[in-house]
This record gives structure tokens, C-alpha cells and sequence, in this order.
């Protein structure tokens, strides 16, 4: 497959090529192979039988889905987190908090999360409760996200000692599986960002490097209305370092020194 026929695919899915670009080698090798067990010898055999299945196309947009994460990513932005943006969170809301990862692909984001949670226990005697939904399309993702074991390649952010405070190293040393302690208070469920939001009033939203990087406008300004409208007044909207808002809008404010996270207005 070209980059040209890759483009008609893009296209008919209303997908980025600007955000597929850098990863399409591994996107075009599965969407290949995929073309070759419906028997669609090109493109054009692909499209009309994406159009004419519905679950084919939804198996199609599946095998589309990037994974690209790991431990406290943009490592500044998480000690604010922890020395900062949560207290201040706290400060509003002190009798419960509710967070929503948006496309939380295999779960590094959300455990990374709660590893900050854990650290503030020993700040805040009386921390508010708790509740973390984290959402993906995909449900391999999700299935890993749950078993929670990550190659030693993702904790590189990872401090030392809460490698043994957090994590069970396996028996190969090559990875390492998340105690108990940090599924606490964590929903997994399937999620379709362009559908109706699973909840409102989060205080906290991550929609990281999912679909304002890989959508086209259109279906970018779509997903982007989901969640602003279940995020609370006073709630952090948290982005991609290198994406942007889809649309201007009255109802957030850039939150220094970060160009990717948001508070709400109203």
C-alpha cells in the first residue's frame, strides 16, 4: 500500500494524515492484511466494502488506533499536577473527584494519575474521594490497561523507589505489574469519543494524543463538544503537549505555564 492509497483511506474516515504520517508504517501493515482477509485486491475494493459492512469498517477504525504513551509523560506537567493543580481542585471540590482519561490506550496515563493520588496521602490528611473512569475503542488496549503490565522500556519516568512501592517486577525482569493498590477506584469501559459522553461533572479530563491528533475538523469539533460539556466548572482540560484546540472558545482559559492544559470558565 502507497501513501497515496493510505490517503483515500484517511480521507474516507475523516482521519489526519499530518497525525497518521509518523506512524502510518505500522497502520498500513495491519490495514494490509486486513484488505487481504476480505480479499480486496485495492483501495477502491477496501472502501466499498467498509461502506457496505459496518462492523467491517468498525474492525477497520479499530486496527487504526495508535498506542503511543508511557509514564508521566511530560514530566513537569505532572509535578504540577501533583504540587499545584490538585490542590487547587481539592480547594473546590473537597468532598469527591471525579477523572475521565479520554482514549486511555493501555492505561500508563491513568496509573500514572494514581500514583500522584497516592503521594498526596501523604500531603492532605483528608483527601477527597475518588472516582477514575478511564475510557478506549479499543478493547485490547482496555484488556492491557487492566492486567496492568508494562515493559521496564514505559517506568523510564518512573522514580526508583516507587518501582517497588507501586510495581511487582515479573520473574523475566523485564517487566513489571501494578500492585493492587493503584486499581483502586479505576472503571475500564469501551468508549467511542464521538458518541455521548460515559458521564459529566468530571473535575478532570485527559484526551491526550487521541483525536486531535488522528481527526479530520470535522469529527475533531464533534468529540471535542462530548467532553467539554461533561467537564465541571472550575475542571482541568488536559490535551497533547503538541495539539490544539479544535475551536476557540470562551469557556476555557490556558492555564500557565502549560500550553495544553485548560481550566473551565462557566
Amino acid at each position: 500500500m502507497n501513501d497515496q492509497q493510505f490517503r483515500q483511506l484517511l480521507n474516507h474516515l475523516g482521519f489526519s494524515w499530518s497525525g497518521y504520517r509518523k506512524v502510518r508504517k505500522g497502520v498500513k501493515k495491519r490495514i494490509q492484511r486486513h484488505m487481504n482477509r476480505l480479499g480486496c485486491r485495492d483501495m477502491a475494493a477496501y472502501l466499498i466494502e467498509l461502506d457496505r459492512n459496518n462492523e467491517t469498517r468498525k474492525e477497520c477504525e479499530l486496527l487504526m488506533t495508535v498506542s503511543i504513551s508511557r509514564f508521566f509523560r511530560d514530566r513537569e506537567f505532572w509535578r504540577d499536577v501533583e504540587d499545584k493543580l490538585l490542590f487547587d481542585l481539592i480547594g473546590r471540590y473537597p468532598e469527591k473527584i471525579k477523572v475521565w482519561s479520554a482514549g486511555c490506550a493501555c492505561g500508563d496515563e491513568v496509573y500514572s494519575f494514581k500514583i500522584v493520588w497516592e503521594c498526596l496521602k501523604k500531603r492532605i490528611v483528608m483527601l477527597p474521594g475518588l472516582e477514575v473512569l478511564a475510557t478506549d475503542v479499543n478493547p485490547t488496549y482496555l484488556e492491557r490497561a487492566r492486567a496492568g503490565i508494562y515493559s521496564a522500556s514505559s517506568l523510564k519516568a518512573v522514580q526508583k523507589e516507587f518501582l517497588s512501592i507501586y510495581f511487582d517486577r515479573k520473574k523475566d525482569g523485564k517487566h513489571y505489574a501494578v500492585k493492587a493498590l493503584l486499581a483502586q477506584d479505576v472503571v475500564w469501559k469501551s468508549h467511542h469519543l464521538l458518541c455521548q459522553a460515559p458521564g459529566s461533572g468530571f473535575h478532570i479530563i485527559f484526551m491526550r494524543n487521541n483525536v486531535l491528533t488522528y481527526y479530520e475538523n470535522q469529527l475533531k469539533h464533534k468529540a471535542f463538544k462530548n467532553v467539554l460539556q461533561s467537564l465541571a466548572p472550575s475542571g482541568l482540560l488536559v490535551i497533547g503537549s503538541h495539539e490544539a484546540l479544535p475551536f476557540a472558545t470562551t469557556d476555557l482559559v490556558r492555564v500557565a505555564p502549560h500550553a495544553f492544559v485548560f481550566r473551565k470558565e462557566k
